[in-house]
C-alpha cells in the first residue's frame, strides 16, 4: 500500500494552519490536513476522507477522520453543508457561497454568494442575530426529450 509523501515544506505551512487556528498539530491532523487542502476547494463527506486516507496508507479510524473534520469544521478550517439528515459535507471553501445539490450523484457545485438573492428574511426570535444565509438548490437531471 502507498505511504503518504508530505514534504517537510508543505508540513510546515499545514502546521502554521494548524497552529493559527489554534489546533494543535499531530501527525494524523496534518496528513488529513494534506488530502482535504491539497487541491483547492472541495466537498467531502466523513466515508470520502476515510476512503482517501486509507487508499494513500493512512492508518486512521473513523473516529479519528470525524473527530478532526469536526474539530476543523469548530476551529474555522471548514464549513459544514448539512443537505439532509443523513448526508452531511465538509467544505473546505469557507467564504460565504451557496450550493447546488445533484440529487442523484450526491455532489455539491458551489455557487458564488452573489448570484444567490434573497430578497427578504423574516424577522429573528428575540434574542438572536442572523449569523449567514445558507441557500441549497436541489437539482435532479431533465427527463430526456422524446
Amino acid at each position: 500500500m502507498p505511504r503518504l509523501q508530505i514534504s517537510d515544506k508543505r508540513k510546515t505551512r499545514l502546521a502554521e494552519k494548524l497552529g493559527i487556528a489554534g489546533l494543535r498539530v499531530t501527525e494524523p491532523r496534518l496528513a488529513l490536513a494534506h488530502l482535504l487542502f491539497r487541491h483547492g476547494n472541495r466537498h467531502v463527506t466523513a466515508e470520502t476522507l476515510l476512503d482517501e486516507a486509507l487508499r494513500a496508507g493512512l492508518k486512521v479510524s473513523q473516529a479519528t477522520v470525524y473527530n478532526t473534520l469536526n474539530q476543523f469544521q469548530a476551529a474555522g478550517l471548514l464549513r459544514q453543508v448539512q443537505v439532509d439528515q443523513a448526508r452531511s459535507y465538509f467544505d473546505t471553501n469557507i467564504d460565504a457561497h451557496h450550493h447546488f445539490y445533484v440529487e442523484d450523484e450526491a455532489r455539491l457545485i458551489d455557487i458564488a454568494a452573489d448570484a444567490v438573492n434573497v430578497a427578504k428574511l423574516p424577522d429573528s426570535p428575540a434574542g438572536y442575530d442572523v449569523e449567514r444565509v445558507e441557500v441549497i438548490i436541489r437539482l435532479d437531471k431533465k427527463a430526456a426529450k422524446k
